[in-house]
């Protein structure tokens, strides 16, 4: 096996993933309440894969209700080196039609109502935002979704908003004036916390229509029916991509993004809180490395 474990988060429409060798779901618990559902454990093109439906199995779970923090903990606790999402977006520009998979490089977090960090109270630490994404792993997804068949956009901005209701006209051209390029709603806090855990983290954003800047009605209907065009293809980008992976996993910066991040004194550091982080700080703080499922 490589020195990679590919974590998949994906959005609507892909609840799973064909082709995994030895594959389990099993249940990963977290300090931070329950992930989205269980984590899907296997071997694809030689890498080890977990994958997280993170609406959930039948996408029972609105976004408002995804708890990104015991998702991002789950899959660290799983022994995740990398992650992939895979999200549905709104289009907020011409040039980006439905279909199209536009891997982001920027976000703009719009979100009111979610836990946006691990840290708090008894730990402070501030990471490093600039470049939310790594390069690495988003063009390495860019490759393996254009052999997967996708129309493929490099680079991009995704506005997340609270939902779980569609823009007002007035908000999509706001978005559009800002300089967006994609609108959806499951982005942040997830890479904002992918971040904190130190896992490398690339955003793969499928087109499935054009925000309502375009045409004030979007049609559910017409959501769905482009939306399983593009999990075919996201399934295929995720078995690309594993299979496409080099050998050997080299470092990634990100992988010590909390190096120098944590600023409260270590006399100053609650015991409980740095054991309920244990996962996210381990590497950090020297602490017993969380062994993985």
């Amino acid at each position: 096996m490589a020195g990679w474990t590919l974590g998949v988060i994906g959005g609507s429409g892909l609840y799973g993933v064909e082709g995994l060798r030895n594959a389990r779901w099993t249940r990963v618990e977290s300090p931070f309440g329950a992930p989205s559902d269980e984590l899907l454990i296997g071997e694809l093109g030689g890498v080890r894969l977990v994958f997280l439906p993170r609406h959930g199995r039948g996408h029972p779970l609105p976004p408002s209700a995804i708890n990104a923090r015991a998702n991002i903990d789950a899959l660290k606790r799983a022994g995740v080196t990398d992650v992939l999402s895979i999200a549905a977006v709104g289009s907020l520009r011409e040039a980006l039609a439905p279909g199209q998979f536009v891997v982001v490089d920027q976000f703009i977090d719009r979100t009111f109502a979610r836990e946006p960090s691990f840290f708090g109270p008894g730990l402070v630490a501030h990471v490093s935002m600039g470049d939310p994404v790594c390069p690495r792993l988003s063009s390495y997804a860019a490759d393996a979704a254009r052999a997967a068949g996708a129309s493929v956009v490099e680079g991009g901005t995704y506005v997340a908003i609270e939902g779980p209701q569609f823009s007002t006209k007035a908000e999509s051209e706001l978005y559009r004036s800002w300089g967006c390029d994609v609108i959806g709603m499951t982005a942040m806090p997830e890479a904002r916390l992918a971040r904190e855990a130190e896992l490398p983290y690339a955003a793969v954003a499928m087109v499935t229509d054009y925000d309502c800047w375009r045409d004030v009605h979007v049609e559910v209907s017409h959501v769905l029916e482009v939306l399983r065009a593009n999990a075919g293809k996201a399934e295929d980008l995720v078995r690309m991509l594993a299979e496409g992976l080099p050998a050997e996993r080299t470092p990634s910066p990100i992988d010590t993004a909390l190096d120098g991040a944590i600023i409260t004194a270590p006399a100053a550091r609650d015991p409980a809180t740095i054991d309920k982080l244990s996962a996210i700080v381990g590497r950090a703080l020297g602490l017993p490395t969380v062994a993985a499922t």
